[in-house]
């Protein structure tokens, strides 16, 4: 059931397992020790799902991941309140590489690739983390989604934006996880292109499994593979549902889908007084 939030979240998802592979509980982020980001925000991601985050600029998506896979300390940011839980155990305030060795890995807004390196390096560092003797046969695998990434033997920084962010996605899935964070995925990519890398992460879900939790601005991209989403305004949660609930809503059409035909003449006003009243 599509679910709007007057106050932050307690209980589970409609339709999302009573145990999930990540759970985030009623935090609150503070940068700088003045600057209050989220707001009590909740949310359940279960295994094996895709769920999207979705939001405007500003609305604390970022923040959220961060929280996350603990990368918050690198801008002076902090969980004051609240916890977040990965597969039963907390691990809000731990440092970002046990996070890691945990099976969470975040995709970087902007992708993150270290450009004087080849994607080949790239793939591999991905892996620094492991121990084991299967990273040859995981680059293999990677190569196998993203076969480009086969043929540029130059430094990564000259790949075109698309290739780019399949190394980043690439890089991830060499880390083994259980969890990928994707931070806006589609950012300067074509319209071909953007399907292309939905595609792929269907693809990866689909056939190993891996938890993907997903912040877009594309939200009509984000909802047409994810099978739950939530949607942020100002630091909290004020809407979730299914997918399909979500692509259904008349509110969530006329403000991320484009729906609004000629309606619309003023988003200011409508989303300080019609949105804001509905949802919050």
């Amino acid at each position: 059931m599509l679910q709007s939030h007057a106050e932050p979240a307690q209980a589970p998802v409609a339709g999302i397992a009573a145990e999930p592979l990540l759970s985030v509980r009623n935090i609150e982020v503070v940068y700088d020790e003045v600057i209050l980001v989220l707001r009590g925000l909740s949310l359940e991601i279960p295994r094996g799902a895709i769920v999207a985050l979705l939001g405007a600029n500003g609305a604390g998506k970022s923040t959220t991941l961060k929280a996350i896979s603990g990368l918050l300390k690198t801008e002076d940011g902090e969980v004051t309140r609240g916890e977040v839980l990965f597969d039963g155990q907390r691990i809000d305030g731990i440092d970002p590489d046990k996070i890691v060795r945990r099976g969470i890995f975040q995709v970087m807004e902007g992708r993150g690739i270290v450009a004087d390196m080849t994607p080949i390096e790239n793939l591999r560092l991905g892996a620094f983390t492991r121990r084991d003797n299967e990273v040859q046969k995981d680059l293999d695998m990677v190569l196998g989604y993203f076969p480009r990434l086969r043929e540029r033997t130059g430094l990564a920084g000259y790949l075109s934006g698309g290739e780019q962010q399949m190394l980043a996605i690439g890089r991830a899935l060499m880390a083994r996880p259980k969890l990928i964070l994707m931070d806006e995925p589609s950012m300067g990519l074509s319209p071909l292109l953007v399907k292309e890398v939905f595609a792929i992460i269907q693809r990866i879900n689909r056939d190993l499994g891996v938890t993907i939790l997903l912040v877009e601005q594309n939200a009509r991209a984000a909802l047409s593979v994810a099978s739950h989403g939530y949607i942020m305004e100002q630091g909290k949660v004020v809407l979730d549902g299914t997918a399909e609930e979500l692509r259904d809503n008349e509110d969530v059409k006329e403000f991320y889908l484009g729906g609004a035909g000629d309606q619309r003449r003023s988003f200011k006003n409508l989303k300080s007084f019609k949105r804001r009243k509905r949802w919050l």
